[in-house]
């Protein structure tokens, strides 16, 4: 059953769901690729897997960093023109080094390293479905409440830009185009998000479209 999000009383439910539905038990399949695992670029279709001719085998977190306001928001990021993702809307996060203990760690360490986004601010809640991509990366995304009055610096290197969406946009399923591209003859599905001139899609679509089935669906 589909639940719309209430306009008004957002932040109460959202949290309050968010606190019921997810734990910071890491899924097992982040590190044993034997384990299943639940999302990712191709649905996780073991034949388009295959006849992709990719794996992914890098453990990496992401911080979806839901704003604590009367209206919720989701801190989001622009990356500079690299070649890893260029000039795409992605969360703050990167790949798991040796000395995180946790994959939320890791995901604060990328958000402080990425945007200058203080820890202090930042209650993690919970981990979403750990999701694979075609660049090889297992990604599990944290989900945390952040404080309103953060203060953001960022790294020109790797961030042009950071902003807030609404939370219930994000949250809309009739905001969840699904498309599909080919890619070396396969037929690859994805969601897309605009949001004015934002076109949020792939991967960071991808997990929003999670974070809605988490939170607000069964």
């Amino acid at each position: 059953m589909d639940v719309a999000l209430p306009i008004g009383k957002t932040s109460h439910d959202f949290f309050r769901r968010a606190r019921a539905r997810l734990t910071l038990n890491v899924p097992a399949a982040l590190d044993d690729h034997a384990a299943p695992a639940t999302r990712g670029d191709l649905d996780l279709d073991p034949s388009l897997w295959e006849r992709a001719g990719v794996k992914a085998t890098r453990p990496a977190a992401v911080l979806i960093p839901v704003v604590d306001r009367s209206e919720p928001t989701v801190l989001l990021t622009l990356r500079t023109e690299l070649p890893s993702h260029p000039g795409q809307i992605a969360f703050p996060g990167g790949k798991i080094d040796p000395h995180d203990r946790t994959p939320a760690d890791a995901a604060l360490r990328e958000a402080g390293e990425e945007i200058g986004l203080a820890p202090a601010l930042i209650e993690p809640i919970g981990y979403l479905d750990l999701y694979l991509t075609f660049s090889g990366y297992r990604i599990l995304p944290t989900v945390a409440r952040v404080r309103p009055d953060y203060q953001l610096v960022l790294c020109e290197a790797e961030v042009a830009d950071a902003f807030e969406v609404p939370l219930a946009f994000l949250m809309d399923a009739q905001n969840h185009a699904l498309h599909s591209r080919d890619w070396k003859g396969i037929e690859r599905k994805y969601y897309a998000m605009p949001f004015g001139e934002r076109y949020i899609w792939g991967v960071t679509a991808g997990i929003l479209r999670n974070l809605y089935e988490r939170i607000y669906q069964g």
